[in-house]
């Protein structure tokens, strides 16, 4: 069957050795979506990713002009992309879900609380892959997703810890 590997991290601020390691430790990708607080991180992925790839900014990326939200269509998925600040995602994703979902949204991905979260119901994906350099959540190991969109329309997520 066919399918589409993509690679999805968030909150380098800058720091590449874990987002080097998760490329690494990922193996071979389609495409990697970074949700935002790059702060930095745009130029090393320019550098050394070779597949396509989809950023936004976060909170922290003052001076960027990178786009603070996207919408994109991967294998046949509405997905939208925000770091989430504007969302109130420290408190819960209702208000992030409610805005993708508003965008015919089928794969609504945030980042902003350096923790991860998974949701996935019939038809519907929310998710933050947590920090690839600065996480919050316990043991603090950072976090990224491989998510693979299959030819059928089913989505296999992966929460991987990056190896130290």
């Amino acid at each position: 069957m066919k399918k589409m590997r993509v690679l999805v991290v968030s909150d380098s601020h800058g720091s590449n050795v874990h987002l080097n390691r998760a490329l690494d430790e990922a193996g071979e990708i389609d495409h990697l979506l970074h949700l935002g607080d790059l702060e930095g991180s745009e130029h090393f992925i320019e550098a050394f990713v070779s597949c396509p790839y989809t950023l936004i900014s976060g909170n922290n990326d003052y001076f960027s002009d990178i786009d603070r939200e996207q919408e994109l269509t991967l294998m046949g998925h509405r997905i939208f992309m925000t770091h989430g600040n504007r969302y109130g995602v420290y408190y819960n994703a209702e208000g992030v879900k409610e805005e993708g979902l508003r965008r015919g949204a089928d794969i609504i991905l945030f980042g902003h609380t350096h923790c991860p979260y998974i949701e996935q119901e019939e038809g519907l994906l929310v998710m933050n892959p947590g920090s690839i350099s600065l996480p919050r959540q316990n043991g603090r190991i950072p976090t990224y997703v491989v998510m693979d969109l299959l030819e059928d329309g089913s989505v296999e997520v992966d929460l991987r810890y990056v190896n130290k």
